[in-house]
């Protein structure tokens, strides 16, 4: 008995110390359980600096930092006018005019803010809705039809949240990412999707990135972010049927937007960098028709005069393989790459030539020729042999057109103004050509080599 007393004893307070233990523990796990890490201020968000490379597994980082970069574009244009009332009545009846929508991104804290050119093309007044609700009105710095890049600004007194632009070559097909804008006139929108693939064509030689995450209309000119919240789009087309999203989507990659921005803002036109090459893109005729087994990468069926690809010693049935650090697949690997690119910059091309791997380091030139937009003739700078020929230092020389004007003898002919106002060059060409009104005349001044002066109008 004696024995057994001690043992009860020490079993009794062994017993109560568990219990007073086991509360304590219990209360120090609840309170832990109670206490959480409160949400950055967005304030504190850091819009500029890159995170690092690792991915991360959810998107609550880059929806932060992304939707208040985010805006809403309004757009008015003026109404066409109705050709029926101008036949019969004598006088031009215009419509109410029309309102439109999109979405811009902010890349500076004093209001710069990249959108697509199709979001503000023709627009008469554009305002610009920040997340907070804040609307303000905005100006055109510039635009690029071919890109489908604008910029735009608006004056603001306090710094505003931005997205810098990150490194679209480095993101890879499968990586996920997220498409925000304004669908349907809501507000700042996240969807989430992969990049489905890099360097899709869509009929002008662009290179865009496509995705399955839903774009719908509102959403042009939105941002394309990766896990980490780095702009590595702008969104600009859907492949639809129906107007609304159906699988697919399209952004214009970072590296093309980033580079058309710094041309508009320090040059006030895109600077445009070529090789002068031509290029047989279908597999089918170069296997059959050429005799090519190699298929991979770009083959060059002809090298342009005075070009930076004839300078370089690139010759016809060179097949370039790879620019700089960029495998090249198809032509639009590398018109997507050369898109980022300015006059003068250099680049290192390797080529397949008769089966040999050569280096070539090529000095990129102004682009010398382009189609003009609505009418398709092609266009080229005059050279200083032209120039004396024509006895005349501006306008541009008609090198190609369409089959519906073969038979009116254009080619070789010197366009020098566009109703009335002087053409001087391809740049200023295009944006004449740019502003043509379809339901109006347009005149055409042109000269030939005999220095007689024609005019072409087209109704």
């Amino acid at each position: 008995m004696k024995k057994i007393l001690p043992l009860t004893i020490s079993a009794f307070l062994g017993a109560i110390l568990s219990l007073v233990l086991f509360n304590y523990t219990n209360k120090t796990s609840s309170l832990k359980m109670e206490i959480s890490t409160p949400p950055t201020p967005l304030s504190e968000v850091n819009y500029n600096v890159l995170s690092t490379n690792e991915p991360l597994s959810d998107f609550n980082l880059a929806a932060e930092k992304t939707i208040h970069a985010v805006v809403h574009v309004k757009n008015i244009k003026e109404g066409t006018p109705n050709k029926i009332f101008e036949y019969f009545y004598g006088y031009q009846y215009k419509s109410t005019p029309q309102l439109g929508s999109g979405s811009g991104v902010i890349i500076s804290p004093d209001g710069y803010i990249v959108t697509n050119h199709h979001v503000i093309d023709k627009a008469t007044e554009l305002s610009v809705t920040l997340n907070n609700n804040s609307t303000y009105k905005a100006k055109i710095i510039g635009s690029d039809s071919n890109t489908d890049i604008a910029l735009l600004k608006i004056e603001t007194e306090e710094p505003l949240p931005y997205l810098s632009f990150g490194d679209s070559d480095m993101a890879k097909i499968g990586e996920w990412v997220l498409a925000v804008g304004n669908p349907f006139n809501l507000t700042s929108t996240v969807t989430a999707g992969i990049i489905s693939a890099k360097a899709r064509e869509l009929g002008k030689n662009q290179s865009f990135i496509q995705t399955d995450a839903a774009v719908n209309p509102g959403n042009s000119g939105g941002a394309l972010v990766n896990t980490r919240g780095d702009l590595i789009g702008i969104n600009t087309a859907i492949s639809t049927n129906s107007g609304s999203y159906m699988g697919y989507s399209f952004a214009v990659p970072s590296n093309i937007a980033n580079k058309v921005v710094g041309d508009i803002m320090e040059y006030g036109a895109v600077k445009t960098a070529v090789l002068g090459i031509s290029a047989i893109t279908s597999k089918e005729v170069l296997n059959e028709e050429y005799g090519v087994e190699d298929l991979e990468g770009v083959y060059i069926s002809s090298v342009e005069e005075a070009s930076a690809a004839e300078k370089a010693g690139l010759k016809e049935g060179d097949i370039i393989k790879q620019i700089d650090y960029l495998k090249i697949r198809k032509f639009s690997d590398l018109t997507g790459y050369l898109s980022s690119k300015r006059p003068y910059d250099q680049v290192e091309l390797s080529i397949s030539r008769e089966g040999e791997r050569i280096k070539k380091q090529v000095t990129l030139l102004e682009k010398q020729s382009l189609m003009l937009p609505k009418i398709g003739f092609t266009v080229k700078n005059l050279s200083k042999e032209d120039e004396e020929i024509f006895k005349t230092k501006k306008g541009v020389k008609i090198i190609n057109v369409p089959p519906q004007y073969k038979n009116y003898g254009l080619i070789g002919k010197v366009v020098t103004a566009i109703d009335d106002q002087e053409v001087k060059n391809i740049e200023t060409a295009q944006k004449l050509f740019d502003q043509i009104n379809r339901y109006q005349r347009t005149s055409m001044s042109m000269i030939n080599e005999a220095g007689e002066k024609e005019r072409l109008i087209f109704q």
